[in-house]
């Protein structure tokens, strides 16, 4: 399966302009990937003013994405500020061309940032089934919790993280990417944006897909925006979890949410 990562800079709380710089790019990787990752908050940057710019799922974000996603043949995949009964979210969002919709919303809020002052959080992992594949989709911050990434005996093949990752923790960022690839035997992706953001915190990407192994098998290029695209083997993956069986020895034991 084809997966690209689209590392962009994020034009501050204009929702139009960030879409339509979307619909550009993904002209350029018509037939050419099967799924296009983009930065956490892709259409606003990462902003606390949720009341004015969350949208429900049937607002002009997610009705724009999904059409998208038909007209180019790509699922999208990323977050935006979501409205949902009287709450908002940072909500993850799984989009494909057969108009299928999966949604998850971030359970671990950046506190640094305040974000669990204008946010709920989310209480509820998804696997996501996609052309034979089964897909996490986790958002930014949640790259420090592991045991929320949990594979438990290989549920899923692909790790997603979508992310605003600032440079100053940019290590960080390269460090626990490998690691959770390493530690739950799969393919992890992580989007990140570039640029400088309304509060005047600077990005400088990373973005990148890891082996199973932990190995960088692409990278975006460091402050600039960039497209990567990679065809993963879910083939090599199952032969590679039959040769080294680690999850065999996992130890068992329950999440408490």
């Amino acid at each position: 399966m084809r997966i690209s990562i689209l590392q962009t800079d994020i034009i501050w709380e204009n929702k139009e302009d960030n879409l339509n710089r979307l619909r550009n790019k993904l002209e350029e990787l018509r037939g050419k990937t099967d799924i296009a990752i983009l930065p956490e908050m892709f259409s606003t940057g990462f902003t606390m003013r949720s009341k004015e710019l969350a949208e429900p799922v049937d607002g002009y974000t997610i009705t724009t994405l999904r059409s998208l996603a038909v007209a180019y043949g790509i699922a999208l995949v990323g977050s935006y500020i979501a409205y949902d009964n009287g709450h908002y979210y940072n909500r993850a969002f799984f989009l494909t061309p057969n108009s299928e919709a999966f949604y998850y919303d971030k359970k671990h809020l950046f506190r640094m940032g305040h974000e669990e002052e204008y946010f709920s959080a989310g209480d509820k992992k998804i696997i996501i089934p996609y052309q034979g594949w089964n897909i996490c989709l986790l958002v930014c911050y949640e790259l420090r919790f592991p045991v929320w990434s949990r594979n438990v005996q290989n549920e899923y093949d692909l790790l997603i993280y979508v992310a605003n990752w600032p440079t100053a923790r940019r290590l960080v960022w390269d460090t626990l990417l490998a690691a959770r690839a390493i530690e739950n035997m799969t393919y992890v992706c992580g989007a990140n944006r570039v640029g400088t953001d309304g509060n005047k915190l600077n990005y400088n990407g990373g973005s990148a897909i890891y082996s199973p192994k932990g190995k960088a098998i692409a990278m975006a290029t460091d402050d600039q925006e960039d497209i990567i695209t990679m065809d993963l083997s879910l083939d090599q993956l199952n032969a590679f979890r039959q040769k080294f069986p680690v999850w065999l020895d996992a130890d068992k034991f329950e999440i408490q949410s």
